[in-house]
């Protein structure tokens, strides 16, 4: 039985095949090409992908994906649906799912949402909640950037705390929506935000994210 982490791997894959290396993301300055490339390094080179957060490694990470970008655009596909080697934790069914549910999830919706004239995506209820538990978990991490109070709240109501403060600005929205809100694509999320006008226009334009 295929994982949350396989299905959305098979599904970018699929997806920035069909749209083509030249292709627009919403990944600021990165074409389709561009993320492909990331995704593999992230897999494939944890001695550069550790620049994401241990900024004196960022420019090795940068020189580093530069190289993986000049590979052939079909190369580097194949070796987003064949995954990480072996001997990368990456390749343990447990870390997948846990380490990559939502990073496919979000790139998938960066290129999706990049292209004209897309839709949300229908989720199925089992995979809603994945991406809500692994919300939760993470809100006060991707909050902390927030310059309000953030609360995120499901339809059913059921919420999670970004940030406390005042004003509290609360983000309403479907689990996938809500996660692509907090990680900082807040110009293409399915929202709805409750709050001080002054303090929902400062959010929107915030970085929030990792």
């Amino acid at each position: 039985m295929s994982t949350h982490a396989q299905r959305e791997r098979l599904l970018l894959a699929d997806l920035l095949e069909t749209v083509g290396p030249g292709a627009p993301t919403l990944c600021t300055g990165w074409k389709a090409r561009d993320l492909a490339a990331h995704v593999v390094v992230r897999e494939r080179r944890a001695d550069a992908a550790a620049g994401v957060v241990f900024k004196p490694l960022a420019p090795r990470l940068e020189r580093v994906q530069e190289e993986f970008a000049a590979k052939p655009y079909e190369e580097l596909l194949q070796l987003i649906r064949t995954g990480p080697p072996k001997l990368s934790p990456f390749a343990l069914k447990q870390v997948d799912e846990a380490a990559n549910t939502v990073e496919f999830f979000v790139h998938t919706e960066d290129v999706r949402r990049a292209q004209p004239d897309w839709a949300p995506r229908d989720l199925d209820p089992v995979f809603a909640d994945a991406l809500w538990d692994r919300l939760e978990r993470m809100a006060r991490l991707l909050g902390r950037k927030s310059p309000t109070g953030l609360v995120l709240r499901r339809p059913d109501g059921r919420t999670a705390v970004a940030r406390r403060g005042a004003p509290v600005v609360t983000v309403t929205g479907e689990p996938g929506e809500l996660l692509l809100f907090a990680f900082g694509r807040q110009g293409a999320a399915r929202v709805e935000l409750d709050g001080d006008a002054d303090a929902v226009a400062k959010l929107q334009s915030a970085e929030l994210g990792l």
